[in-house]
């Protein structure tokens, strides 16, 4: 049963990896938000994604860095982007070559909502 149940997970992981590298190859791409039952893999494979498809991946988890909420009291993305610099001591582009990865986002609903500020920048 073990082997069936690695190989349904190793079919969905290709699959929905494929739809990260199409979202990414995307120009005019939007933030993503990844949904789904707890303990499934979802911050495995967005961390395994960033890792191998960015120059730079940036994780924020809301349950282990709640210090970092605060960074997220304004919508303005260029202010919030700074002040994950300096919490962090990261430089994160604006080229499209980091993926800025924002675990457990459900911890901070005005982190959701600032989503909609953040174009996604991404030279050529």
């Amino acid at each position: 049963m073990g082997v069936v149940l690695t190989n349904i997970w190793l079919k969905m992981h290709r699959y929905l990896l494929n739809d990260l590298i199409q979202w990414k190859e995307n120009p005019r791409r939007m933030p993503l938000i990844l949904r789904g039952p707890r303990q499934v893999g979802k911050s495995y494979l967005i961390e395994m994604f960033g890792k191998t498809h960015f120059q730079q991946l940036v994780t924020i988890n809301f349950e282990l860095s709640p210090q970092l909420k605060s960074c997220f009291e304004q919508f303005e993305p260029a202010t919030i982007i700074n002040q994950l610099e300096l919490a962090l001591g990261v430089h994160i582009t604006q080229d499209g070559q980091t993926l800025l990865f924002l675990d457990e986002i459900q911890e901070h609903p005005p982190a959701i909502s600032a989503l909609r500020y953040f174009p996604v920048v991404r030279d050529g």
